[in-house]
């Protein structure tokens, strides 16, 4: 039966100090600090019958990490020593005992704003390990050690983190149990500092090198730690970031770009980049992307019923720019000069690499009448106009409005509003037409691939009229068609967690009917966040 090794820290204070590189706030607290305590604990009692204990810990997988939801506080202010003691010294060393001046180390402060993260909902951050089915007695012992030594913990982050620690061994039902955000490694989201192998021999060094700084040499710093790793850790709700490859549209001659209308012709460029994409794979020898990942067939050669193949194939989204008008600068969408290439799959890291060498210098034809229109060149995944679809944000606003994945008024509510009802009767269809709606567009976004407990949570709003200045109304875009029939509407979404703050997701983002072809295309929209 599958067990996991869990050491839990409770945190005194609900505020947790600690920054990341760079000064960052970090949340949760990193398994390289959880590490430093341990050693700390270790120093404090016996040093040597841990020694193997920790080598051990170091050379797992990064743990899993359950903590309270962390929220940036606004923060205090501090008067602190400005590390100026050595005026104060040289002052002294003159003979200048008095209490004013550069001698009175209190005249050498300065004021420091500090923004502790608080955590809302808990005071515990526990982290995680898989144990194997049937554990050897080595390593019973190590899980035994650890726990004790968790007793000894005292502080996480900054002094003044006071926490108490505790260790035990679980089962897998009670690990899904214990509370808290469950923080996922190794995919994609926030860096966190973890141990590797050497990571105790490094915090030896290191913790010599300060004991030994004031030598008959004068002062010697202590080497920084150097002996860890980075690894990206995301809430298991949220989606890893998505792979995908940037191209601008240019003329032929790439003299400029080649502008398309977002309202007219739209589908009509995912369309000339879907047989681009099949030229190029046809060119590279790499035949086996066309049916699946290109064209998007899951049937079997000859077939005359289409059948889908998932989320395991590329999307091909057109990109309308968002340009900076008039005097307050306003952001107004407007016409299509860029492309994305992604998949809403996981396990397509390679698919898209492969599409960023062999598209860039293709050109893109018009299906109709077989003339060239537009070339394709690669730009960076952090060029300007791309950037607004692939940021974190948690607000987003459509630039194509979304399909739905339903009748919106299946029960024909619209047609008794029209012949007149009363008020009360008028409000409570409404209302159910609202929850309709609703109900849809929760639906399409758990169909994108996002989380249950994302789409149960977000805030949608919906109209046919678009929320961005520069957006046609949602009837007159162009779709599939085969999703001519379905309603469409233009979405904002803020995306919230279980106690409705806000959660910051990647884009791209594309939800409903024909999303593979930028139909329901979203924007970060941080101003309304």
């Amino acid at each position: 039966m599958p067990s996991h090794f869990y050491l839990t820290i409770r945190f005194l204070n609900p505020a947790f100090h600690g920054r990341k590189d760079g000064g960052e706030p970090e949340w949760p607290p990193s398994p390289m600090r959880m590490f430093q305590a341990l050693v700390a604990a270790a120093h404090r009692t016996d040093a040597t019958l841990f020694v193997s204990v920790l080598e051990w810990l170091e050379n797992l997988y990064p743990p899993i990490i359950l903590a309270p939801v962390g929220v940036l506080s606004n923060g205090y202010r501090l008067s602190v020593p400005n590390n100026a003691m050595d005026i104060v010294a040289r002052a002294w060393s003159r003979g200048n005992y008095s209490n004013s001046g550069d001698a009175n180390p209190a005249t050498h402060r300065t004021m420091k704003t500090v923004r502790p993260t608080y955590l809302l909902g808990g005071d515990a951050v526990h982290y995680l390990w898989s144990l194997t089915d049937l554990p050897t007695d080595e390593i019973c012992s190590y899980v035994e050690n650890l726990a004790n030594l968790a007793h000894h913990v005292v502080a996480l982050g900054w002094g003044i983190d006071m926490v108490v620690g505790h260790g035990a061994v679980v089962s897998d039902e009670e690990a899904k149990a214990l509370p808290g955000e469950r923080w996922l490694p190794g995919a994609g989201g926030s860096g966190l500092r973890v141990p590797v192998p050497g990571t105790l021999e490094d915090l030896c060094r290191r913790y010599d090198g300060f004991i030994n700084r004031l030598g008959p040499d004068g002062f010697t710093a202590p080497p920084p730690l150097s002996v860890y790793r980075n690894v990206v850790y995301r809430r298991s709700t949220d989606p890893a970031p998505r792979p995908f490859a940037a191209f601008s549209l240019l003329k032929l001659d790439a003299s400029g770009f080649r502008a398309f209308d977002a309202t007219r012709q739209a589908l009509t460029v995912a369309g000339m980049l879907r047989g681009a994409s099949k030229k190029a794979a046809k060119k590279c020898s790499r035949e086996d992307l066309i049916d699946h990942f290109i064209l998007g067939h899951g049937e079997e050669k000859g077939s005359l019923n289409h059948k889908p193949v998932g989320p395991q194939r590329f999307a091909y989204l057109p990109l309308p720019t968002i340009e900076a008008r008039g005097e307050g600068k306003a952001r107004v969408v407007g016409s299509i000069r860029r492309v994305v290439i992604t998949s809403f799959g996981n396990g397509c890291e390679d698919k898209i690499k492969w599409a960023q060498r062999a598209l860039s210098g293709m050109e893109l034809m018009d299906e109709k009448t077989g003339e060239l229109v537009a070339l394709l060149s690669l730009i960076p995944s952090n060029e300007k106009i791309v950037r607004h679809y692939v940021q974190s944000a948690a607000a987003w606003s459509t630039v194509t409005p979304v399909v739905l994945p339903g009748f919106d008024d299946p029960k024909h509510l619209r047609r008794r509003l029209d012949k007149g009802v009363e008020t009360e009767e008028q409000k409570r269809l409404l209302e159910r037409l609202d929850e309709r709606i609703d109900g849809l567009l929760r639906k399409a976004i758990r169909q994108a691939g996002f989380s249950d407990d994302l789409a149960n949570r977000a805030a949608l709003e919906w109209r046919k009229v678009g929320f961005l200045p520069g957006v046609d109304l949602a009837d007159r875009y162009g779709v599939p068609d085969h999703l001519k029939k379905f309603p469409r509407y233009h979405v904002r979404v803020q995306w919230r967690d279980a106690h409705g703050n806000p959660v910051e997701l990647p884009g791209p983002i594309c939800i409903g009917g024909g999303r593979f072809y930028g139909v329901g295309l979203f924007v970060a929209d941080r101003e309304n966040q």
